[in-house]
C-alpha cells in the first residue's frame, strides 16, 4: 500500500529522533515537539470495548476460516479490507453480520474513564480533537450525542480508505490546517491506529490496557508506537511532559 505522506512529514521523519522508547519522560527528547491537535480512535480508547471482535470474525470468515487468518495475523484481522475482494453478495452479507454487531454494542455504550477529563484539559489548551474509527457513522454520533463530547471531524467507516491507510488522518491536518507531525494519534490498535499515526508521519500512542502489546509476539512488529499507556488517565501527564502544547 502506497504510503500518502506529505514531503514535510517525511522529511521530519528522517530527522527527529524515535521515541518508541519513552513512556512519559522528555529528558531524552530535548526541544519539545509542537502539538497541535490529537486524534482518537473510538472502540476501545474513548468508549470501552464491548464488541465481541472474535465471535464476530468466526461470524462472517467461519470458525475454519477465522483459525487460519488469527494464525496469520497475531496483532489481529483486518476484516473490513479482508473482504474487500469478496463478491459482491457476499460482502453484504459479512457487512449486515458486522453491522448487527456494532449496532448491539450502540446499546452498551460507555465512554472510557479518563476520557471525559482528558477531553477538557485539551480544550483548556485550545489543542484541537479529531476522531477516526473503522464504525460506523451512527455510532460517532451516538457517542456525540449521549457524552456531550463532539470531535471535529469525526470520521467513520463511510470515509474511504479507513484505518490504516493514512488518508482519514492526513484529510484531519488538512482540514485543520496543521502538519502531521504537530498530531498525535492515540488508539488500542496497532494494525490501525499505530500504522495509520506513523504512516501519515504523526506521534503515535498505543493505549494497552491489559498489557497485550507487551508479548514478544509483537517485539518484531514494523510499526512500534511513540508512547504506550495503561490508561488515558496517563495522557494528560504523558503530553505535559513530552509537547509543547500550542494551539
Amino acid at each position: 500500500m502506497p504510503l500518502l505522506i506529505s514531503r514535510s512529514a517525511s522529511v521530519f521523519l528522517q530527522s527527529r529522533p524515535s521515541m518508541a522508547h519513552f513512556s512519559t519522560t522528555s529528558s531524552s527528547i530535548g526541544q519539545k515537539a509542537r502539538l497541535r491537535g490529537v486524534v482518537f480512535d473510538m472502540d476501545g480508547t474513548l468508549t470501552v470495548p464491548v464488541i465481541d471482535f472474535p465471535a464476530m470474525y468466526k461470524a462472517v470468515l467461519g470458525e475454519e476460516e477465522y483459525v487460519s487468518v488469527r494464525s496469520k495475523n497475531p496483532s489481529g484481522i483486518d476484516i473490513l479490507h479482508y473482504i474487500e475482494n469478496w463478491s459482491p453478495e457476499k460482502q453484504r452479507k459479512a457487512f449486515e453480520i458486522i453491522t448487527d454487531f456494532e449496532r448491539q454494542g450502540l446499546d452498551r455504550l460507555q465512554i472510557m474513564p479518563g476520557a471525559a477529563e482528558l477531553c477538557g484539559y485539551l480544550d483548556s489548551k485550545k489543542i484541537r480533537r479529531g476522531l477516526i474509527t473503522r464504525n460506523i457513522k451512527a455510532a460517532v454520533d451516538l457517542f456525540h450525542k449521549r457524552f456531550g463530547i463532539v470531535f471535529s471531524p469525526a470520521l467513520s467507516r463511510e470515509f474511504h480508505p479507513y484505518k490504516p491507510d493514512p488518508a482519514p488522518l492526513l484529510h484531519i491536518c488538512s482540514n485543520w490546517d496543521v502538519h502531521p507531525y504537530e498530531v498525535i494519534m492515540i488508539g488500542d490498535s496497532l494494525k490501525d491506529d499505530v500504522a495509520c499515526g506513523k504512516r501519515a508521519g504523526a506521534f503515535t500512542c498505543l493505549l494497552d490496557e491489559t498489557g497485550r502489546y507487551d508479548s514478544p509476539e509483537f517485539d518484531t512488529v514494523d510499526l512500534k508506537p511513540d508512547f504506550k499507556v495503561s490508561s488515558l488517565v496517563e495522557v494528560h501527564s504523558l503530553l505535559e511532559a513530552n509537547f509543547d502544547l500550542t494551539p
